[in-house]
């Protein structure tokens, strides 16, 4: 049994990334905004409210981590969404770094994928413009970052374009840069497929200060 500390537990894609961990036999610790949003009940779970916008708050409950998966979204209907996905993640890089844990996981975007040589999702016109700023974000997450990472091992997973509930079937394609498109040109998964890969990951490595991605 080995140990996550898992940000964003009660969220769409961390939900099912705890749920996966847990049935795999891993011992989580979900650290969220909001408790009583996680209504799961597992001898290895232990739920602890905290405000991982805080370096100090997000090393103390790592310290001892086999590793931490961030699945952290301000919320798409947080108008400052953008500026948050920023400032919290640079808090939560950090927070990893001073915890002493080497592999993070991160919960990546679809939109900094290319779709065709030099030309990625986000400048392909397809994403709304309410949206560029929060996805431009979580892109620079990853760009600027991360990429600038070498004292923690990383991983940042690109979800195909669309992730929605489904079931959860274990056979998918990976990737690593390009945008993963079917027979008739969809990029879709699962979000319980996702958390397949995500935690398979997790159990053996495979991506080193690199990005990945997935999809049918």
């Amino acid at each position: 049994m080995k140990k996550i500390v898992l940000i964003g537990a009660s969220g769409f894609i961390g939900s099912a990334i705890l749920n996966e961990a847990l049935a795999r036999g891993h011992k989580v610790t979900a650290v969220v905004r909001h408790p009583e949003k996680i209504t799961t009940e597992h001898k290895n779970l232990i739920i602890k409210k905290g405000d991982v916008s805080l370096t100090d708050t997000v090393t103390g409950v790592c310290i001892g981590a086999d590793a931490v998966i961030s699945a952290y979204n301000p919320g798409w209907k947080n108008p400052d969404i953008a500026k948050e996905t920023t400032r919290v993640y640079k808090a939560i890089i950090e927070g990893v770094k001073k915890s002493g844990v080497k592999r993070f996981l991160v919960v990546g975007g679809a939109a900094s994928l290319f779709i065709s040589p030099g030309k990625r999702l986000m400048d392909a016109g397809v994403i709304p413009e309410s949206f560029q700023p929060a996805v431009r974000a979580l892109a620079d997450v990853y760009m600027v970052d991360l990429a600038a990472e070498k004292s923690i091992d990383w991983a940042f997973f690109s979800p195909a374009g669309v992730i929605e509930p489904g079931i959860r079937t274990g056979k998918f394609r990976l990737g690593k840069d390009d945008l993963i498109v079917n027979k008739t040109g969809e990029s879709k998964i699962s979000v319980q497929d996702y958390a397949v890969a995500m935690i398979d990951e997790f159990e053996k490595p495979a991506h080193h200060h690199e990005r990945f991605t997935i999809g049918y």
